[in-house]
């Protein structure tokens, strides 16, 4: 009786040291795990993917939702996510660390060719969906000065106050890229600040000119901003493409075909509108997601 017991004993604290791990990783073996970077549009899309997936019959684990940008592909490599919404000038200069390049089709194939050999991960179909460098204006202003694009730009830099990160002043696909592209950019004043200050700034005529991406819920309103357009094309692309590890695929080949129907309904617009329903009038992420994807033909 005495060792019948102990084996019930050992086998209860087993099970709840299992349950236990559970817990704490949040984790279900059999689940695909999404992952997402740390801002509102890699949520948004997280979110999307995740609903796609489950629709398809798949069970989710969202845990991995919401890591910093520096540790995301960590992540992936080591096999604590499965997948996760990347952008393809990210994959090509902070990843892998190759030299600036501007077409859209042809930087993805290369980070395409570039993640299978050296992580064993793949990129999943191309979209549209482009979040890149950009320089937006007040609408008021660029109207007065007849400012469209970025050569416009140029010869009224000295008159304008620039709100900016130091990033973009440091980069060599930032401030240093329209020099080389324009000709100098002498602002009147350079301003440090952050995505929603620099907006806000703009909107309360602290500053003329700010650094953008171009999928910036602010961007949505057109009535204080203008995105200027880039006539000479000078910064990599930012395409939006689901990254997923090959094991996965290979077990799971479902997961590349219920991703990849999503790729067709993305675009540059359609990240602006659903960056602009969270960050402009504050909707809920997993709200704004689901409504999206409901919305699917």
């Amino acid at each position: 009786m005495k060792k019948w017991m102990k084996l019930v004993s050992a086998a209860l604290v087993l099970l709840i040291m299992m349950l236990f791990a559970t817990a704490c990783t949040g984790r279900d073996d059999g689940a695909i795990r999404v992952g997402s970077k740390d801002f509102t549009e890699s949520l948004i899309i997280a979110e999307i993917y995740s609903l796609a997936l489950e629709d398809a019959g798949f069970t989710v684990d969202r845990t991995g939702h919401n890591l910093a940008s520096g540790i995301v592909h960590t992540a992936i490599t080591n096999g604590e996510i499965d997948l996760y919404p990347e952008y393809t000038g990210t994959g090509l200069l902070t990843v892998l660390g190759l030299p600036l390049m501007t077409d859209p089709r042809e930087v993805y194939e290369l980070v395409k060719r570039e993640y299978d050999e050296r992580y064993e991960i793949t990129w999943l179909d191309f979209t549209e969906a482009h979040n890149g460098q950009g320089v937006v204006i007040r609408t008021e202003l660029a109207q007065e000065l007849g400012i469209v694009t970025l050569s416009d730009l140029q010869p009224h830099a000295h008159q304008l106050r620039l709100a900016s990160t130091a990033e973009f002043l440091d980069r060599e696909d930032g401030l240093s890229a329209l020099v080389a592209a324009f000709g100098p950019f002498d602002f009147y004043s350079v301003y440090i600040m952050g995505g929603g200050a620099r907006y806000e700034a703009l909107r309360t005529n602290a500053a003329d000119v700010s650094v953008a991406f171009t999928t910036d819920g602010h961007l949505y309103n057109t009535h204080y901003y203008t995105l200027l357009v880039e006539d000479t094309v000078i910064w990599p692309p930012y395409n939006l493409v689901p990254i997923v590890r090959n094991a996965v695929l290979e077990e799971h080949p479902g997961v590349a075909d219920a991703l990849n129907r999503l790729a067709p309904h993305f675009n540059t617009s359609v990240l602006l509108h659903l960056n602009s329903q969270v960050i402009v009038y504050g909707r809920d992420i997993q709200e704004v997601a689901r409504e999206f994807f409901e919305a699917l033909p």
